[in-house]
């Protein structure tokens, strides 16, 4: 069973996973904002370069050098590329992507010692930038066997209420045999299914959504084994006390996750 810690820099409290143990990382709270990658850095590896996209819900995966170059090539010198998962290429990188309901996912390599962040919301899991990611780090000689995917905070299932169209975009990601169903009846599969990543809500015309159980099965469908993968035991929405949360304040206020390559 994979354990969760709140760890403490400059006196406030940010996350950390058992199965990203051999990695700095972490998943900071609220209490950290506005600071930045570049001034957080520091609470994990104080040398190592720091890389972050401009996230747009989609499925764009870039890696440090890619960030780099469009950097150097932008006709706004240093303006962010769009993408919505970061891959390290070399050791001491730190990648980085901020959320505030959204789901912060992490991937480390046990062999290569390779990191990636990911942002996958609604929006992002319904195109598979998570799977998408690790297709590009296999890609890049990873292996599905040496891959710890950690999942941080965010908006859970119980309480994360979407329309039916959504939650059928999002579902047919993870029943490809059932993509043919009209979205109601698709739903209604999904929510027959063991441990359900869909929820029945009193609301007509609504579910209840949980975005990590998709990622978690669509890992899963990839070959990836459930003891590879861990879910914080947080919520963004019901705890206001540690993070932000767009869906219950509407505020544009984020929390930042990273991680550092070996």
């Amino acid at each position: 069973m994979h354990t969760w810690h709140w760890q403490t820099w400059q006196d406030q409290p940010y996350l950390t996973c058992s199965l990203l143990e051999p990695w700095p990382h972490g998943f900071f709270s609220q209490q950290f904002w506005p600071q930045t990658p570049e001034d957080l850095v520091v609470a994990l590896a104080s040398e190592a370069a720091v890389y972050r996209v401009n996230q747009v819900h989609g499925k764009g995966v870039l890696s440090s050098s890619q960030i780099s170059a469009q950097q150097t090539d932008s006709a706004a010198a240093g303006a962010r590329p769009e993408a919505d998962a970061v891959i390290s290429d070399d050791a001491q990188q730190s990648v980085w992507v901020c959320t505030a309901d959204c789901n912060p996912v992490l991937i480390a390599d046990g062999r290569t010692g390779q990191v990636a962040a990911i942002h996958a919301g609604w929006r992002g899991t319904s195109l598979k930038v998570v799977p998408l990611t690790v297709d590009r780090l296999i890609a890049g000689g990873s292996r599905l066997e040496d891959l710890n995917v950690a999942m941080g905070p965010a908006i859970a299932g119980e309480v994360y209420q979407v329309s039916i169209s959504v939650a059928a975009a999002v579902g047919r990601t993870i029943a490809p045999d059932q993509a043919a169903l009209a979205d109601e009846a698709l739903v209604c599969y999904l929510q027959t299914q063991e441990n359900p990543a869909v929820l029945s809500d009193p609301e007509p015309g609504r579910v209840r959504l949980d975005v990590r159980r998709v990622n978690a099965l669509q890992l899963e469908q990839l070959g990836i084994a459930p003891e590879q993968v861990a879910i914080a035991p947080h919520c963004t929405y019901q705890e206001p006390e540690r993070f932000f949360s767009y869906r219950r304040a509407k505020e544009k206020k984020v929390q930042w996750s990273g991680i550092v390559s070996t």
